[in-house]
């Protein structure tokens, strides 16, 4: 008989062999839980236990959506927490194939075939008709011409333009002798020519830089009406003078497209019955170089739309016909009678250019108007408001004054200095929620955005690349202000759904802009802009 102490011994060591079996069992249960249990969430998504009278129900509705726990499980290590896609409807593009190649250079709201369906009178026909909802609207890409290539850099692109880009020779041709353009093979050469200006445009604005200041910074912002190719603005470019050119698209075939491809800032245009697309005290200077505009008829009323545009102390500059022309006194004498009723002064006529000056406030003009009761000062409209507005046979009146020395609306500091000043219509109030902290803020803020634009796309920051650049909703102009060194021009857009009017304020700084309604198509050619920035546009016309 064995000894007591040998029998616990065996049963000793019988536990130590059976424990390593038992361990191995027990993890092996658990690790089959916690892969059943993920199975169970995989397929349930993670339900949450509800109150058991709600369970009850919500599991006698659920039955048939019951999904059987797959036998074998596999595990998915994508992430679950993320959006359903969206329904193959609405997540479909709709396709829009290439309008034919006859529509190249189409504009859809000075169409010359739709254009011919309305009034002629005052060449209304000419001015923004754009086509209804409907069949009118293409619902294709507007494609470039056969050949199209990328456009000269700028400054080449003065004197440069492919003939590809836009071939049309009728120009040469009318206006050869003058030296608007010429054509050279596979190109357009512009020798900065013009009616008025033979010998070219660098040479004319001397003659006017002889007249009137154009190098102390005083004169930034200018309008060119009936620019023809733009030469004018072209070479107002080189002494820091930023011009919007204009002109109808008619007979002169192209003459505004010529102006883009060049790098200058344009757009179709006419003064017929309705105001400019721009706010009033916009403009330093206008100039007219034998624009063909009948400045003295019409009750004045063309001529009263560039003193609505022009800021206090602005000068309007009129070259050639009627100015010292024979056969043309008599319509000289209609426009000085129109000018002297809108208190302008004639500051200088030499040869064929006169230029006169508006008054710097209307202390003066309206004790004239014992003399002058016609035209009258205007009270009914908004004088920014120029968005189909209809052109009046009034003075628009300027902002008060308490001393007659004192500048109406505010005195603007010279260029370069004038870019970083409080414009005056944030400094005195006229634009609500807008301050001087806001306006130094939005300012910075463009700065460290537009650096960051060129560090993304390495074009914007390549010197030349970029030239036609569009902000279609510009605020204060903060990122065309961030630009400003480049050699670019922006044209600031102020949609006229915005809250605020703030495009007087971006002529302040010495900037130039536009009023657009995104809703309809813009009065330029396709292919205008290098660059389109859109900032808080799409939310602007979310419920459009």
């Amino acid at each position: 008989m064995a000894p007591p102490f040998s029998n616990y011994h065996n049963l000793i060591t019988a536990s130590k062999i059976k424990r390593p079996n038992l361990i191995k069992a027990l993890a092996a249960v658990i690790l089959c839980s916690v892969f059943y249990l993920i199975g169970f969430y995989q397929n349930t998504r993670g339900s949450i236990p509800l109150p058991s009278p709600v369970l009850a129900q919500t599991q006698k509705n659920a039955v048939a959506c019951v999904i059987p726990v797959a036998a074998n499980i596999t595990l998915d290590f994508e992430p679950h927490h993320r959006p359903a896609d969206p329904p193959p409807s609405a997540a479909a593009v709709p396709e829009l194939p290439p309008c034919d190649p006859s529509y190249s250079e189409y504009t859809p709201c000075e169409d010359a075939r739709r254009s011919l369906a309305f009034e002629r009178a005052r060449l209304i026909y000419r001015e923004r008709h754009c086509p209804a909802s409907g069949e009118e609207r293409l619902r294709c890409r507007v494609p470039a011409p056969h050949g199209y290539r990328v456009p000269f850099r700028w400054p080449e692109s003065r004197e440069l333009a492919w003939y590809a880009n836009v071939p049309h020779k009728e120009l040469t041709v009318e206006k050869g002798k003058q030296n608007w353009v010429h054509y050279e093979g596979d190109r357009f050469r512009f020798p900065g020519g013009g009616t008025m200006f033979p010998r070219g445009a660098d040479a004319y604005i001397d003659e006017i830089g002889k007249l009137i200041n154009l190098k102390d910074g005083s004169i930034r912002t200018a309008i060119d009406t009936g620019c023809g190719v733009a030469s004018f603005g072209a070479y107002l470019l080189s002494r820091n003078v930023l011009t919007v050119s204009f002109a109808p698209r008619d007979s002169h075939e192209a003459q505004v497209q010529f102006a883009l491809e060049r790098g200058v800032p344009a757009l179709i245009g006419i003064i017929a019955s309705i105001r400019l697309p721009y706010p009033s005290r916009a403009f330093d200077i206008a100039h007219c170089s034998r624009c063909l505009i009948p400045w003295g008829e019409h009750d004045g009323q063309y001529l009263l739309e560039v003193d609505r545009l022009l800021r206090p102390g602005g000068y309007w500059i009129l070259s050639g016909p009627p100015i010292n022309w024979e056969g043309h006194y008599r319509e000289q004498d209609r426009v000085e009678g129109v000018a002297r009723s809108i208190c302008w002064k004639k500051l200088v006529q030499k040869n064929d250019i006169a230029i006169w000056q508006k008054p710097t406030n209307h202390v003066h003009c309206r004790a004239t108007r014992r003399v002058f009761r016609q035209p009258g000062f205007c009270t009914s409209q908004n004088p920014d408001q120029a968005w189909y507005t209809k052109l009046e046979t009034c003075i628009t009146p300027l902002p008060e004054v308490s001393d007659i020395k004192e500048t109406a609306g505010g005195s603007l500091p010279k260029w370069p200095e004038r870019l970083t000043a409080i414009p005056p219509r944030i400094r005195n109030g006229s634009l609500e929620g807008i301050t001087a902290g806001k306006f130094n803020e939005d300012t910075e803020l463009w700065q460290k955005r537009a650096g960051y634009y060129k560090r993304v796309d390495q074009q914007l920051a390549q010197t030349g690349r970029y030239r036609n650049l569009l902000d279609m909703n510009a605020y204060l102009g903060g990122f065309a202000a961030a630009l400003v060194r480049d050699p670019v021009w922006v044209m600031n857009v102020v949609p006229v759904e915005s809250r605020v009017d703030t495009l007087g304020a971006i002529y302040e700084r010495g900037l130039i802009g536009t009023y657009q309604n995104w809703c309809e198509a813009m009065s330029t050619y396709p292919r205008t802009y290098d660059f389109i920035h859109a900032d808080s546009i799409f939310s602007l016309y979310k419920s459009k």
